[in-house]
C-alpha cells in the first residue's frame, strides 16, 4: 500500500512521517518485582507544521470487563537533528525523542531511523527526588504489515537492561 506524506508536514521530520496518526492496540508490562500484566495502548502522533513530531502515549492496565487503571502516561517530541553524525548508517537518518511523564522521568533518546525502523537508547534520563530510579532505557520501533510494534526495555530499581513493555498497535480511523 502506498503511503502518502501528511500535508502539511515540515520535511525535516519526512524520515518519521509513517508515525503520523492514532494508533491502539494491546501488549504487556513485566519486570522484576513487577507481576506480568497486559496493557492497551493509545498513542497520538501529530504535527503543527514544525520541524517535529509531537507524541502522546497512555497504556491502561487490562482489566476483566475491559480497561482498568492508567498504569503510564508520556508526552513529548520528535526531532530529526539537522547535523547527520558521521557514524549514521547509510539509509538512516539521526534521531531523538524528548519524553516526560508525570512519575517524574525526563528522557532524552538519541538513535537513528530508516526503513519503517526506529533505534534508539537513552542519553540522558532526569528525575525529581522522589521518582523511582531509572539509570538507562532504550526503545526499538518498527512498521510491520502495517502495525506499530515496539518495545522498551529498561535498567531500573538495581536491575540490568532488560524487557520492561511491548506492544503492536494498529492504525485508528479516528
Amino acid at each position: 500500500m502506498p503511503f502518502a506524506i501528511p500535508g502539511g508536514l515540515a520535511p525535516e521530520v519526512y524520515p518519521l512521517a509513517w508515525l503520523v496518526g492514532r494508533w491502539e492496540g494491546n501488549g504487556v508490562v513485566v519486570y522484576p518485582r513487577i507481576p506480568e500484566a497486559t496493557v492497551r495502548q493509545e498513542v497520538v502522533v501529530d504535527h503543527d507544521g514544525g520541524p517535529y513530531l509531537r507524541w502522546s502515549s497512555t497504556l491502561w492496565l487490562s482489566g476483566d470487563d475491559g480497561d482498568g487503571p492508567v498504569w503510564s502516561t508520556e508526552s513529548g517530541y520528535w526531532r530529526v537533528p539537522p547535523d547527520r553524525p558521521a557514524d549514521t548508517p547509510e539509509g538512516k537518518d539521526p534521531v531523538e525523542l524528548l519524553l516526560i511523564d508525570p512519575s517524574g522521568h525526563l528522557t532524552l533518546y538519541a538513535g537513528v531511523v530508516g526503513n519503517g525502523r526506529i533505534d534508539l537508547a537513552s542519553d540522558l534520563i532526569a528525575r525529581t527526588p522522589d521518582a523511582a530510579e531509572m539509570n538507562a532505557a532504550t526503545r526499538l520501533y518498527g512498521l510491520v504489515d502495517g502495525d506499530l510494534l515496539w518495545a522498551w526495555d529498561i535498567a531500573a530499581f538495581g536491575e540490568p537492561l532488560q524487557s520492561y513493555a511491548s506492544a503492536r498497535l494498529s492504525r485508528s480511523p479516528r
